[in-house]
């Protein structure tokens, strides 16, 4: 097993009730995310749909913003727990070249099918973050290219280069904002990953040499 290189860190201490609280407005979210769209998504509107004040809701969350980071970051830490100990090749005990393939596609999928949840987490009048979730694929990447020992001059600018193609928010936007006619000719989401995905391993095998 991979040692976690972003620590998730022990939650802080909730009464009972604040926690029961939290699950009820986090599973009425992606309820409504489902139902109506993220876009749809109010404070008030959570508040009355979970049966809770809306008081409830702004300590909790702060911002309409900090609803969808909460979701984010439950989905994210799920992510990186496939990553640190699930099984090959995206897991620990494959071919280091493999696992940064793997890594690649996983995490391409794992932004498109949350695009909306991810733009939603951005605050609307503040800067644009320069990734969607914790500093997690750098490191990671970094470290995969390390043990795959390919004499790379300068491997850790290389390891924040391939980060941001899979981290930056302009997939995010780029690929949500671009109409169906706009892709390729029956190019769907599941397809747009499968080429992303095939960009991305191309990529890693010329800078593997194979």
């Amino acid at each position: 097993m991979d040692s976690p290189l972003v620590p998730f860190g022990a939650p802080p201490a909730e009464r009972a009730d604040a926690a029961r609280n939290r699950e009820v407005l986090l599973c009425t979210a992606r309820a409504m995310i489902a139902e109506l769209g993220a876009d749809h998504v109010t404070m008030d509107g959570l508040a009355e749909r979970a049966g809770l004040g809306k008081g409830t809701v702004f300590r909790r969350f702060g911002t309409r913003a900090g609803i969808f980071r909460a979701l984010l970051d439950a989905e994210e830490q799920r992510f990186q727990c496939q990553v640190l100990s699930g099984p090959p090749p995206l897991g620990p005990g494959g071919d280091p070249v493999d696992r940064l393939i793997a890594y690649g596609r996983a995490r391409t999928r794992f932004l498109l099918e949350r695009h909306e949840i991810a733009r939603a987490a951005f605050e609307r009048k503040g800067p644009v973050p320069p990734a969607v979730g914790p500093n997690f694929s750098r490191p990671h990447i970094r470290m995969l290219l390390g043990q795959a020992a390919l004499g790379l001059p300068d491997p850790d600018t290389l390891s924040l280069q391939l980060a941001s193609a899979l981290e930056g928010p302009a997939l995010l936007f780029l690929v949500a904002d671009q109409p169906p006619g706009g892709r390729a000719a029956g190019c769907g989401d599941n397809d747009l990953g499968a080429l992303l995905g095939d960009g991305w391993q191309t990529l890693v095998e010329r800078i593997a040499r194979r």
